[in-house]
C-alpha cells in the first residue's frame, strides 16, 4: 500500500490509538523491555514513529532530566497528541518528520528506538541510513514490538488494508539490512511475545 494511505490510516484512527493499544498488557511489557534497550542517563534519544508517545514515558525515565527525547512521526494528527500529551516535559520534542525521507542532523543522537513502527517503512534501507546518520560513532539503534515477527503477521490479517502488508523482515533480512547501513553487533530476540532487535553504529 501506499505511503500516503498508510499516512492517511494513522491520521483517522490517532485519536482512538490509545484507548485501543495502551492497554495494561502492553504498559506492563514496556516495564520490562525498556531496561533491555542498555539505554543510560543523560543520553539524547530518537524516538522514531513515535505516535501517540507510549514511549516516552519509559525514556524520560531512563534518561532523566539531563537527557532528552525527540520523538518524530510523518502523521499530522498523532504528532498533535503526541505534542498535547508532553508538552510539559521540558526535555521532549515532539517533531512532524518523516525518516526514509529527511536527512537527521548528523552525529545527534546516543539511540535511535523505532517501538512498533518499523513494519510500516516502504524504504526500510533509506531508515536505517537516515537513522544511522544521526547517530553518534557506537550509538544504538533499537527495533522492537509488542508481537514477534509470527504473531504481527497473524494480527495484521485482520488489519486495515493500509497496513495488512506491513511485517518485521526475516532475520536474515534484517542482519544483511542492518550490515549494508553501517550496524553491527546485530542481537535479535524474537520469542515470548516481544521482538528485539539492538545492533550498533560501526
Amino acid at each position: 500500500m501506499s505511503k500516503a494511505s498508510r499516512k492517511a490510516y494513522f491520521n483517522e484512527v490517532s485519536n482512538t490509538w490509545d484507548e485501543r493499544f495502551c492497554t495494561l498488557e502492553l504498559l506492563s511489557l514496556l516495564e520490562k523491555l525498556v531496561p533491555e534497550f542498555g539505554l543510560e542517563l543523560g543520553q539524547n534519544i530518537l524516538d522514531v514513529g513515535t505516535g501517540t508517545g507510549v514511549l516516552i514515558p519509559y525514556l524520560i525515565h531512563v534518561v532523566g532530566p539531563s537527557g532528552s527525547v525527540t520523538a518524530i512521526d510523518c502523521s499530522e494528527k498523532m504528532v498533535q497528541i503526541c505534542r498535547a500529551k508532553n508538552w510539559h516535559l521540558r526535555n521532549v520534542t515532539v517533531q512532524l518528520q518523516d525518516v526514509e525521507e529527511e536527512d537527521l542532523q548528523e552525529g545527534s543522537f546516543d539511540a535511535a528506538i523505532c517501538f512498533g513502527s518499523f513494519p510500516h517503512f516502504d524504504e526500510k534501507e533509506k531508515a536505517l541510513h537516515n537513522m544511522n546518520h544521526a547517530l553518534r560513532p557506537r550509538g544504538l539503534l533499537i527495533i522492537a514490538h509488542a508481537l514477534t515477527s509470527e504473531e504481527l503477521k497473524a494480527h495484521h490479517h485482520n488489519a486495515s488494508s493500509a497496513v495488512v502488508n506491513d511485517i518485521l523482515p526475516k532475520e536474515s533480512e534484517m542482519v544483511q539490512l542492518l550490515q549494508r547501513t553501517g550496524f553491527t553487533k546485530i542481537r535479535i530476540k524474537d520469542e515470548a511475545g516481544c521482538y528485539l532487535c539492538i545492533s550498533i553504529k560501526e
